[in-house]
């Protein structure tokens, strides 16, 4: 039987023997699957006796392998007689190992820590609730005519604000062109603020087809250190000035745009579907600002391996977004003039609420004897399923093999935390925000 020989904060000690006749056991498999890649003199390539390959490579040739495939079921065993949460790879330390003899392994693990909670219902936040106005829908409504705006080209006037140009530019500092200054047949919306300051106001006024300097100064915070603060000029040739045309906000147009008949429909569907959208962002505050309120007061030690693995997670998902938009963590970290390392340590104090969060539902899971059934998962798998295929059976069907096989844990986890973050609400006081009234000084 296996036993804790130390523990410190959340790191777990513990030793264990290796059979010998294990590790025979292993190095003869491990020779059986590799003989056909040695050489030998005298004997067909993958046909030499495990003796001879021995005696001409040493005694412990196979022992190194033979321990990697004997140590994981070994130290899975360990795991499940000690009752312990691994949170990372476990580190592992062999002081000598012969062939024919016992090893003897030590482990040490960061495992999931103990959770200390305060009270967790009946929590006091802000109330926290969005209005759909009429503000919000007109400007929806504008968003969609600007959607469905006509582009109208322009030559018989000169660019003003407001207008999209097409323009042709060359950076030039102190009359040398610099790296990244240069584009053809840029689109820029003048007014939009997304050039360096200055550099739309001097396209103001210019005609098609003109060409001319323009003459910006670089912010001092701007991030190419080369350029902070310098004075440029910009080597400009307009290419074209067009506008948009927005439609007129009727009827017809409301038919043309969605399944709606008219205006006065468009609006009241657009408000049903904010109001769904704002009352699920509120409940998501709430319970975020909710569980803020717990990790606050609960007492944990958060290992380092949790913290790492959730770091990783979410360079990993940024990383693929990224990916997504034709670039990736390592350039984009480049360009910011930082390191993968650095930019890893700046989300470490979120990663560690992130995994105080995690810990402290999963506590009150616990506490509460949440359980969540087969039957449970297989519902919400057909749910999800029928969300990503709703007219394909047979694409439902295996997509829904797939999740059980690949995903069923943490499925369970979701639920959990659904169910937990349910009850924090239910139980929460929600307090209107308390407004000071100004005294005015006699």
């Amino acid at each position: 039987m296996t036993e804790i020989k130390k523990k410190e904060n959340n790191k777990v000690y513990f030793d264990m023997v290796v059979k010998a006749e294990d590790v025979e056991s292993a190095e003869k498999e491990i020779y059986l699957k590799n003989k056909k890649y040695f050489q030998v003199p005298g004997f067909r390539k993958g046909h030499a006796p495990r003796k001879i390959i021995e005696n001409m490579y040493g005694k412990e040739v196979f022992l190194e392998d033979a321990l990697n495939e004997v140590l994981p079921k070994y130290y899975e065993k360990a795991v499940e007689e000690l009752g312990i949460e691994p949170v990372e790879q476990p580190e592992i330390n062999i002081e000598e190992a012969h062939s024919g003899k016992d090893v003897e392994v030590e482990f040490s693990v960061d495992v999931k820590p103990e959770v200390k909670l305060s009270e967790y219902k009946g929590v006091e936040v802000q109330e926290i609730a969005y209005e759909v106005t009429d503000e919000l829908i007109d400007s929806e409504l504008e968003n969609q005519r600007k959607m469905n705006a006509r582009i109208v080209n322009v030559d018989d006037r000169a660019a003003k604000s407001g207008d999209k140009v097409n323009i042709d530019f060359k950076g030039f500092l102190d009359g040398e062109e610099f790296d990244g200054g240069a584009a053809e047949g840029h689109e820029l919306e003048l007014g939009s603020n997304s050039f360096i300051p200055g550099f739309e106001d001097q396209i103001v006024g210019h005609n098609l087809d003109e060409e001319f300097d323009v003459n910006v100064t670089f912010p001092e915070d701007y991030h190419a250190e080369d350029l902070k603060g310098k004075d440029v000029v910009f080597k400009v040739k307009l290419n074209s000035i067009s506008y948009e045309e927005l439609p007129e906000l009727d009827d017809e147009f409301i038919k043309d745009i969605s399944d709606f008949d008219t205006v006065d429909e468009y609006r009241a569907d657009v408000k049903a579907k904010k109001e769904t959208e704002f009352e699920a962002r509120a409940k998501s505050e709430k319970e975020e600002a909710i569980l803020n309120k717990i990790v606050e007061t609960m007492e944990v030690e958060v290992p380092n391996g949790m913290v790492n693995s959730q770091i990783n997670s979410q360079m990993q998902n940024f990383d693929s977004s990224l990916r997504a938009q034709g670039m990736n963590l390592e350039d984009y970290v480049k360009m910011l003039g930082t390191t993968i390392e650095a930019f890893g340590e700046n989300l470490r104090e979120d990663a560690v609420k992130q995994v105080k969060m995690s810990l402290a539902l999963e506590a009150i899971a616990k506490e509460e004897n949440f359980e969540i059934s087969e039957e449970d998962v297989i519902a919400e798998v057909e749910k999800l399923v029928k969300e990503y295929f709703p007219e394909d059976a047979e694409q439902q069907e295996k997509m829904k093999e797939y999740m059980l096989e690949s995903s069923k844990d943490g499925i369970k986890e979701n639920l959990a935390n659904r169910k937990v973050l349910d009850l924090l609400v239910e139980n929460a006081k929600f307090v209107e925000k308390q407004v000071e009234e100004e005294v005015e000084e006699k």
